[in-house]
């Protein structure tokens, strides 16, 4: 497995966690697993962890060059031998298909079109785009694709990709334990996650300032970290009140599970989501989100008016997430819809269901399943 992350990378998301819990769940049919990744400070070259071997080398971008170097040598164990290739591709593959005749299995959570100019402007971003949305397409153009969601399956299309080489294979949620969550006596809102210029955090500081006038203690908890958190605490300093935003920055599972469970309301104001594995995290602890229409799999981590609210505009945004803490009523629902929600999608099913997609891979067997 080709990714530029792991879970123990402090800018790790859900697209890990995601790799991670599939890697668990080869490895507990008797798959032997290898994950290549970055380096990053305080990590290890090599280790095994829970039975999968992780091997690091190069930083965010080397990360690639490093990959296809070592996957065409067959220079990290099993890998190179491996039955089946997976290139996780976050913007970039690993562009394995230039150094292996093995079969490949792409792994994408969403196509990153509004993003590239967002992270790099100008010629790195369009060339990021090109590779992305063209030499990508074409470079795979043989190969079995698994999308998060059916809203990346469709935006996949749209590059090209062929429906028929698409499996969908959904995130999965962790259960949670059978008792009434407890939230706070104020009105709380969370937002969870990496803390980079895409996930348009800034919008969720801007809520909580424009409804605090209504809800006067009314605070902002953001957990997460990345390379835009100065911006992000120097903008809630001259943007909010200065009890309004809490930073707790990268914390444990257990620390993030008590501010979902605390909380009232999620904030996903992110562009861009394949799945969204925070909003079934959170909806597990009867936390509805409030999410984008238009970052796309939140269609389908959220469903509408049931388990959460999906809005178009930052002022809609805003408005339904006022909603949600001024009516008790719409308030339990949406927590309690929530909860049933996340309890549909469980990890068990999503390592089932790549699982057959690894098999039918390693056959030379096309796989385009709807879940």
């Amino acid at each position: 497995m080709l990714s530029w992350r792991d879970t123990s990378n402090p800018e790790g998301g859900g697209a890990e966690i995601y790799l991670e819990k599939v890697a668990a769940g080869l490895v507990a049919r008797g798959d032997r697993v290898t994950v290549f990744t970055a380096r990053y400070p305080g990590s290890r070259r090599r280790e095994v962890s829970g039975g999968v071997t992780y091997v690091r080398y190069g930083s965010k971008l080397t990360v690639y060059l490093w990959g296809m170097f070592l996957l065409a040598l067959g220079r990290f164990g099993p890998l190179g031998h491996a039955d089946v290739v997976v290139d996780v591709q976050n913007g970039l593959p690993f562009f394995s298909r230039l150094v292996t005749r093995r079969p490949v299995l792409v792994l994408v959570h969403h196509v990153h079109r509004e993003q590239w100019p967002v992270v790099y402007e100008g010629f790195m971003g369009r060339l990021g785009w090109w590779l992305e949305s063209r030499f990508s397409p074409w470079l795979y153009r043989h190969c079995q694709y698994v999308a998060v969601s059916r809203a990346t399956r469709d935006e996949l299309a749209e590059l090209g990709v062929r429906r028929a080489h698409v499996a969908v294979v959904h995130n999965g949620s962790d259960p949670t334990p059978a008792v009434t969550p407890v939230k706070t006596e104020h009105p709380s809102i969370c937002v969870v996650g990496r803390l980079v210029p895409h996930k348009r955090i800034e919008q969720a500081i801007d809520t909580v300032e424009q409804l605090r006038e209504e809800f006067p203690t009314l605070r902002l908890t953001i957990v997460g970290t990345g390379w835009w958190e100065e911006a992000l605490k120097q903008y809630a300093a001259t943007h909010a009140a200065p009890d309004a935003v809490e930073f707790l920055g990268f914390v444990d599972d257990a620390t993030k599970a008590a501010v979902y469970e605390r909380s009232w309301v999620m904030a996903v104001p992110s562009l861009k989501e394949g799945w969204g594995l925070v909003i079934t995290e959170a909806a597990g602890w009867h936390t509805p989100s409030v999410a984008y229409r238009s970052a796309g799999g939140t269609t389908e981590s959220i469903v509408a008016g049931e388990s959460g609210l999906l809005v178009d505009t930052p002022d809609e945004f805003t408005a339904r997430i006022g909603d949600i803490v001024r009516d008790d009523v719409l308030r339990k629902e949406l927590s309690e819809g929530a909860a049933w929600h996340a309890a549909a999608h469980t990890w068990a099913q999503t390592q089932h269901n790549f699982a057959a997609v690894v098999d039918a891979t390693a056959r030379h067997t096309l796989v385009a399943a709807s879940d």
